[in-house]
């Protein structure tokens, strides 16, 4: 079965992401058509990036990086949840990207992004950043905004057609992940 990762994108104390990810597990699992796993950055506690070799070597000298490719590899497609700081992703999500390379090839992506205009241009962001590492990211998204889709700027609380564009999203995910997979094994 196609495995995904719901990567949670933000560290910050008092984030909406982890909240953000559990709407789109809930509504995901619901599809019965993949495995869908939460992966929360704050659980490997990555440092700036701190490996001796690029991550193209394959070679690491860390703990957390090993334990950081180890789940990673584990994965056929990843829904990155981001928020959008000063037009761009978390420095934590494009730090824990950075640590590793083979992990993330030939493998698919989607975005959830929330910020004040939805955060589209974090998603954006990370389409450039996933293409260098061999990353099929699907046109399909869902942007959040932070003034309409959220109670008192903190409680995710969606807009109906979101969970439309959500399904349409997860169905581009899965056909991907499913067309890339021969290339890893």
């Amino acid at each position: 079965m196609i495995r995904i990762g719901i990567v949670i994108g933000s560290t910050r104390p008092g984030r909406v992401g982890e909240s953000v990810a559990r709407w789109v597990h809930d509504l995901a699992v619901k599809r019965g058509d993949a495995e869908y796993e939460l992966v929360d950055l704050a659980d490997y506690a990555l440092p700036h990036l701190d490996e001796p070799l690029p991550a193209a070597t394959g070679q690491y000298a860390r703990e957390h990086t090993a334990a950081w490719s180890e789940r990673i590899s584990s994965f056929d497609g990843f829904v990155f949840v981001t928020p959008e700081y000063n037009s761009s992703t978390s420095g934590a999500l494009k730090n824990a990207i950075d640590f590793l390379f083979a992990e993330w090839a030939d493998k698919a992506a989607a975005f959830v992004s929330y910020g004040v205009d939805g955060g589209a241009r974090a998603a954006e962001h990370l389409r450039q950043v996933l293409g260098r590492l061999k990353v099929a990211d699907v046109p399909a998204q869902v942007t959040l905004s932070i003034y309409a889709d959220f109670e008192d700027f903190s409680v995710p609380r969606p807009a109906p057609q979101h969970e439309e564009r959500l399904t349409a999203m997860l169905d581009q995910l899965l056909s991907w992940a499913t067309a890339l997979r021969p290339l890893r094994v």
